[in-house]
This record gives C-alpha cells, sequence and structure tokens, in this order.
C-alpha cells in the first residue's frame, strides 16, 4: 500500500508554494498525498501569488506556479476530503503549509483540524509545518496539559523580521495584505511556547532553514521549501518499516 501524506488546505488563499511543491515532491517519491479542506471544496490559492503582489512583482516563483497548475489538474487534489473525515492512523506525515491573505484564517481558525493535528502528535507521526502553518500547531491544545502542543518544542515559522519587511513595503498600496492578524506570526508561536528562546529565527533571509525537533520539522517561507521538502523526505526514509 502507497503510504500517505494529507495537506489540509482553507478553500482560498493558501500559498501555492508551500502546498504544490511539496506536493510535487512527495508524489515523486512515490508518496500518496491525500488533501483536506473544511467542507471537502477544492481549494484556491492566493490569485495575488500568480499574478504578482504589487506591479506583478514578489509572487511566487515561475516554477512553482508551473507545478500549481500541474497540481491543479490531479485527481487527489480535485477529490479533498473533509477536516472531519481526517484519520491520522492513515497517514506517515502531516504537512501544514501557510498563507497570510484573510482567506486562510479558516484553516488557521478550525478547532477541528487542531483536534486532528493533535493526535498526529499523540501517534508520533512526523508533522510538518512551514509558515502561517506554525499557528496551528500553537493553537492546538494538548489534551493532558492544556497548554500548545509544541509548549515544549522547537521551531520556527514565519520571523517577524520577514513580516514586517513584505508589510512595509507593501502597505501604502495593499494596506494590511501581508498582515493576517494584528499579531504578528512569530508573536503568537512565541507566546504558545514555554520556553520563547525555542523560537528559532534562522540565518539570514535568503539562505534555506529548517528546524528538526523530535517529529517536528519546521521552516519560515518559501525561500525554505526544497530543504523543508528534502528534509521531510529524508526523514521519511528514515523512519520506513
Amino acid at each position: 500500500m502507497t503510504p500517505k501524506i494529507l495537506i489540509p488546505i482553507p478553500d482560498k488563499d493558501f500559498d501555492l508554494t508551500e502546498v504544490a511543491v511539496p506536493w510535487k515532491r512527495f508524489t515523486k517519491n512515490n508518496y500518496q498525498v491525500v488533501f483536506a479542506t473544511e467542507k471537502g471544496a477544492v481549494g484556491v490559492t492566493d490569485q495575488r501569488l500568480i499574478d504578482g503582489v504589487i506591479f506583478g512583482k514578489l509572487g511566487a516563483k515561475p516554477y512553482a506556479i508551473a507545478i500549481y497548475n500541474e497540481m491543479l489538474q490531479s485527481d487527489e487534489y480535485n477529490n479533498p476530503i473533509t477536516y472531519n473525515a481526517i484519520n491520522p492512523n492513515d497517514y506517515i506525515l502531516l504537512h501544514l503549509p501557510g498563507g497570510h491573505a484573510k482567506g486562510v484564517k479558516q484553516y488557521l481558525e478550525s478547532t477541528i483540524l487542531q483536534k486532528k493535528v493533535a493526535e498526529f502528535f499523540y501517534q508520533n507521526k512526523l508533522v510538518g509545518a512551514i509558515c502561517h502553518g506554525a499557528v496551528v500547531l500553537a493553537r492546538t491544545k494538548d489534551k493532558n496539559t492544556g497548554k500548545s502542543i509544541v509548549a515544549n518544542r522547537k521551531l520556527t515559522a514565519l520571523t517577524k523580521g520577514l513580516e514586517k519587511l513584505a508589510y512595509y513595503i507593501t502597505a501604502w498600496k495593499l494596506k494590511d495584505y501581508y498582515r493576517t492578524y494584528p499579531t504578528y506570526t512569530q508573536d503568537e508561536v512565541q507566546k504558545s511556547l514555554s520556553n520563547k528562546s525555542n523560537f528559532k529565527t534562522g540565518p539570514f533571509m535568503f539562505k534555506p532553514f529548517v528546524c528538526k525537533d523530535k517529529n517536528l520539522i519546521t521552516a519560515r517561507w518559501p525561500k525554505d521549501i526544497e530543504l523543508y521538502c528534502k528534509t521531510l523526505l529524508k526523514v521519511l526514509q528514515s523512519r520506513k518499516i
């Protein structure tokens, strides 16, 4: 039986690089990807990432857009399950992508999804998150402690520096497009941790970075995506039975 990987997404506004590139890398390595949305609707990316965020610039890389267009034709993408139908027993990896436009809140705020995410941790399944995907982790509560499921873990996410930079460059034209919430992503994730120093900002923004802590692998933004995928695949291979 082909091992399965779960990728939950919102109905709209997810980051195409953080969804499509992992899909491509996983399927190329003979894993079956299953997508999940809140009610089983087929998701759509943030269109600005295709057209260009501002003056046709700052969008996704052409190669990522090409992969996204390929993904749109796949059977798995067009037949997502619902969050409620997720059975963590069926999967060897949970990948939590990001996105910053407002539609992503549906995914970030789903209590149903959070309960499913907790089950992945209870079963010691491999969990990956990039960018705003770490917000899902921060908001997922451990049933035994009442604290975040990642309270005692080391991880990274979209850093405050990166979020501020994107906001300051575009706010004059797009207002709060790059501010999903008034609270910066890094601040919310750090608040969920027992030790704020467990949040790792990594090296200079353009040098790829991932943070590994036991069964948890996290990254900051699309620039990290290839290293993130490579790291997940390497760990999956080491976990093969």
